[in-house]
């Protein structure tokens, strides 16, 4: 009998997890089918391609000076451990350089720059680290280059890849200082209203992380209250090491 009942906690233990990654594919399946109004937009109406340059040009133009809000899935590989983890949020951007991520799943937690300083809040761990933005976002790690476009020529290596669809397209990306962090980035972009709506990052050891963009809101309202941070009373303040 006590096996039994060993046995049919097991049982309950499988499904319960079974449920989980059942509910987590539902959420990325609806989520994707959501990219945005850019994604709905591209379809209807696809330009002709256009040569890198103008690519550039056009993606240029349309995020300079032009603060945005939208929502994320991240999706992270650790190649070696086989470990794959998925997070959602929304993130704020306000040209140049500031930035706020609110990550809202699996666990909440907050990071901040507005440009020069960085902060990483988690409520669970009491804790808040800081540091230098610079450093921590030099090689494109975070998309920061969201928030000044005119980083992507500055800092990297830029070739047009091959699309899997007429919908975007996709430029890849090394960095021109070479570091173990960043190997590669590729962005897909749409080709109505150049939107980033994907951002691919691997590092030397195969590792990948994905974030998907969707329901992009440009020209919206962000004060700077929002990339600032001053931490709670009581919580631990720790210096990132640059």
């Amino acid at each position: 009998m006590l096996k039994n009942g060993f046995r049919r906690i097991a049982n309950h233990t499988m499904k319960i997890k079974i449920i989980k990654i059942l509910l987590w594919v539902l959420i990325w399946s609806a989520m994707t089918l959501l990219v945005s109004p850019e994604l709905r937009l591209t379809a209807l109406a696809a330009e002709s391609d256009l040569p890198l340059e103008q690519i550039l040009d056009r993606m240029e133009k349309h995020y300079t000076g032009n603060n945005f809000r939208a929502e994320f899935i991240q999706e992270s590989t650790v190649k070696a451990m086989e470990i794959t983890d998925f997070a959602s949020g929304k993130m704020f951007v306000r040209y140049p350089g500031k930035m706020r991520w609110e990550y809202e799943k699996p666990e909440k937690q907050i990071i901040i720059t507005d440009g020069f300083k960085l902060w990483i809040y988690r409520p669970a761990d009491n804790q808040v680290m800081t540091g230098s933005a610079p450093a921590f976002f030099s090689d494109g790690k975070g998309a920061s280059f969201l928030s000044d476009i005119t980083l992507v020529r500055k800092k990297f290596n830029i070739t047009l890849g091959e699309s899997k669809d007429d919908f975007f397209y996709e430029l890849d990306l090394k960095p021109l200082e070479k570091k173990l962090d960043v190997t590669d980035i590729r962005l897909s972009v749409t080709k109505k209203t150049f939107t980033v709506i994907r951002v691919i990052t691997y590092n030397s050891y195969g590792d990948e992380n994905r974030i998907e963009f969707l329901n992009h809101e440009f020209k919206a309202d962000l004060k700077d209250s929002l990339f600032s941070f001053e931490a709670p009373e009581g919580t631990d303040v720790l210096q990132l090491d640059e």
